[in-house]
């Protein structure tokens, strides 16, 4: 059966209840199949690979309790560096990603605490909004549509929803309006043009509504593991789907193996957080890449190794 987009804005606004926060935003799924779901995701068997490995006698704290940043907050391994980032772009503005202090909670979008049950080791300090709409995907495009706007890159901020309208910042600036009904989208002019931080916050909502890991997923290229760089995206587009994105990497110039440390939000709507690897103590919070062979498994999600995306703007 389909639903409209519509439709799809009713049952997201229905989703409040614990024992629904399962539901997609763009489809409702039933509680029970997902249940199934994830009991064979939590359950599937991983093939052992191979890790990096740090000396002990070398094996140093990676976390700065007192750093306030995720440059700042977590040191690289021995024997690795920092990527080189230049000043303007995405990859310094994601590794200086503000932090809550050490042994901060995530907070959920209705300001109940998420445990931390080995899932993240750091808490971005970014306000998410009280209505239950900033999970994963929408993360990823809320940093990506920030880093834009405060670089005044405002012609670049444009998302697709899932039914392939395209929502683009600069319509939104003039005053326009985005017009739901049913499965059709269109444009009215309705307001002053405004470029206010609270106006900027109304367009990601409304694109938080009607967009998600399934027209991200569509409207990102493809990259090779070997290609990896801050800024890309692991995502399984679906419902329900997952995305976590890169925001720092290191790289050991002896053998070229490159590691990175991962952020996601989650359902129902929460904060971002720096994870944990479930793979590697030693190395957590950072991932090896040379540790992946055909999945990488994250706390609460595993991708395939294809699942590697970039953003085309």
């Amino acid at each position: 059966m389909g639903f409209s987009l519509e439709s799809i804005a009713t049952i997201l606004s229905k989703q409040k209840r614990y024992s629904n926060k399962f539901m997609s935003k763009k489809h409702k799924v039933g509680f029970s199949l997902l249940s199934i779901y994830w009991m064979f995701v939590a359950c599937g068997q991983h093939k052992p690979e191979p890790q990096i490995t740090i000396p002990k006698d070398v094996l140093a704290s990676k976390i700065t309790v007192a750093g306030s940043s995720i440059s700042t907050r977590f040191k690289v391994p021995y024997g690795f560096k920092r990527v080189l980032a230049d000043s303007g772009s995405f990859a310094f503005y994601l590794r200086n990603l503000p932090l809550k202090p050490a042994g901060s909670l995530v907070t959920f979008y209705n300001a109940k605490y998420k445990p931390n049950n080995n899932v993240y080791d750091a808490v971005v300090d970014l306000p998410i909004g009280k209505r239950d709409l900033h999970q994963c995907a929408d993360a990823v495009m809320r940093l990506r549509a920030d880093y834009l706007y405060q670089s005044k890159k405002y012609d670049s901020i444009q998302f697709n929803f899932t039914n392939g309208f395209k929502a683009d910042y600069a319509n939104w600036r003039k005053g326009k309006r985005i017009v739901v009904k049913g499965n059709q989208v269109s444009w009215k002019q309705s307001e002053q043009a405004s470029n206010t931080p609270k106006d900027f916050w109304k367009y990601l909502e409304m694109v938080f509504s009607y967009a998600g890991t399934a027209s991200l997923e569509k409207e990102m290229k493809s990259i090779s593991l070997a290609e990896i760089r801050i800024g890309d995206v692991f995502i399984k587009g679906g419902f329900p789907g997952h995305a976590v994105i890169v925001v720092d990497m290191g790289i050991d110039k002896d053998t070229n193996r490159k590691i990175f440390l991962l952020a996601q939000s989650y359902m129902p709507a929460q904060e971002i957080q720096i994870l944990k690897n479930p793979n590697n103590k030693d190395l957590s919070p950072w991932y090896g890449a040379s540790e992946i062979s055909n999945e990488l498994r994250t706390p609460e999600w595993t991708f395939k190794k294809s699942a590697l995306r970039r953003f085309s703007n």
